[in-house]
């Protein structure tokens, strides 16, 4: 192809105005119809086969047109690859650093029709895999990528100084303090993820809570590098993935496939309201069907106990006899239990914690049959609406703190006795 000159176009295409060109006009000339052919070439791939292509893929989920797209470069690539030695009069390193540009060209070409393909291959899995959300390959993906995106650099660099790769390759080890240096983060995140995945530690839709990073809330994505937490105030937390092995994190997976969550709460009970119960008080409060079996069951047993204590004629003092606290610590269990959005199969517990300034803690400890969040909230708030209202059926009190409106009561009391007039000593 070098032999073809003007003359020859000139005669084959019946242009004799090619005749009387100079050679700088020649090299032009040649170099317009090789571009042109490049370009034709590029029309026919991307707006001839490709469209007609389109048409037997699938419209929906993902499909093999971005790599065809990014192959489709490298037919103008090859075109000016195989004509530029044709043009005539060009010189010699022109053509040599034409050729060494064009097959760079080529490399990242083709580097970048692979990576596209690493995408494909990573939707397709997350699309049909069932595992997908628990064992991501997004990580992996995105390391053959920096591995193919480092291997296609020292192609180009070879192809650009016209170097065989190898000679670069020699050079890489000297500079593998350099490169450990410049990857330390990536080498980092590669073994995080590899334990992350291979232990089931993390999935995507899982709700994490990691306090020294602001993060609570639904992971969204996994990646080689960084792993993102959408947390409820709908803000995004960037979480290194190599901080996730190193520090610690909750994970709440383990709650939502439970199906239940649990409640802990306390009231705080006025320890001054406890007291024993009179047999009237007794008497009344079995109008609360779910004591029945509770004060059937302690009538019985004190009254052995106390039999057996008046039979050995110690002091009544001795008695045993049923409190207020006893008793609705007893109500809140049966109610509980008769709870129809509760989780009977699980732990369900009614206990007193240590005493404290602020009164005795009633614990409160058991499991919604729910994971939602709004519907956990509802029936957490409904219990304690509950036992708050009915807590004084029992003669017990809350707790609380004096507040602004005590004190004023208090201080208008104060006043009102002092204001009221000394009437001096009867007779």
């Amino acid at each position: 192809m070098r032999n073809i000159t003007t003359e020859t176009l000139a005669t084959t295409l019946d242009l004799p105005f090619l005749e009387h060109l100079p050679p700088w006009g020649e090299a032009l000339v040649g170099l317009a119809i090789l571009f042109g052919l490049a370009w034709i070439g590029n029309f026919v791939v991307k707006h001839v086969i490709l469209r007609i292509a389109r048409r037997w893929l699938p419209h929906d989920g993902p499909t093999p047109l971005p790599i065809a797209a990014r192959l489709a470069h490298v037919v103008p690539a090859i075109i000016i690859s195989n004509g530029i030695s044709a043009v005539p009069h060009l010189p010699a390193p022109l053509v040599t650093l034409i050729s060494n540009v064009v097959a760079a060209s080529i490399i990242l070409f083709v580097a970048m029709a692979i990576s596209k393909a690493l995408t494909l291959g990573n939707a397709i899995y997350n699309q049909r895999a069932a595992d997908a959300a628990s064992r991501p390959i997004k990580g992996y993906i995105q390391l053959l990528k920096i591995g193919l995106y480092s291997g296609a650099a020292i192609l180009i660099g070879a192809a650009l100084m016209d170097q065989s790769p190898l000679i670069l390759l020699s050079g890489l080890g000297a500079m593998a303090a350099v490169v450990m240096l410049v990857f330390k983060d990536t080498i980092l995140s590669l073994v995080a993820s590899v334990q992350l995945t291979s232990n089931d530690m993390l999935r995507v839709g899982d709700w994490i809570a990691m306090p020294a990073l602001d993060a609570d809330g639904d992971v969204i994505d996994i990646a080689l590098h960084t792993v993102k937490v959408q947390n409820w105030d709908k803000t995004i937390t960037t979480i290194p993935t190599h901080r996730l092995i190193s520090d610690s994190f909750k994970n709440w997976r383990g709650m939502s496939e439970s199906g239940g969550r649990r409640i802990k709460r306390a009231l705080q009970i006025d320890q001054s309201s406890i007291r024993f119960l009179t047999a009237d008080e007794k008497q009344a409060l079995r109008r609360f069907h779910l004591l029945d079996a509770y004060l059937a069951d302690k009538e019985n047993e004190l009254g052995e106990w106390n039999a057996r204590l008046e039979k050995e004629g110690r002091d009544p003092v001795n008695a045993r006899r049923v409190t207020n606290i006893g008793t609705f610590r007893a109500y809140v269990y049966a109610y509980l239990r008769a709870h129809p959005r509760l989780a009977q199969d699980m732990t369900l517990l009614v206990r007193q914690l240590e005493p404290t300034a602020q009164g005795l803690p009633l614990e409160i400890y058991c499991f919604t049959a729910t994971t939602v969040w709004a519907d956990y909230e509802q029936i957490q708030s409904d219990i304690f609406d509950h036992m708050l209202a009915i807590l004084p059926e029992f003669y017990l009190g809350v707790f609380q703190e004096p507040g602004g409106r005590d004190m004023r009561a208090l201080f208008a009391s104060g006043a009102a006795s002092l204001a009221a007039p000394d009437k001096g000593p009867t007779a």
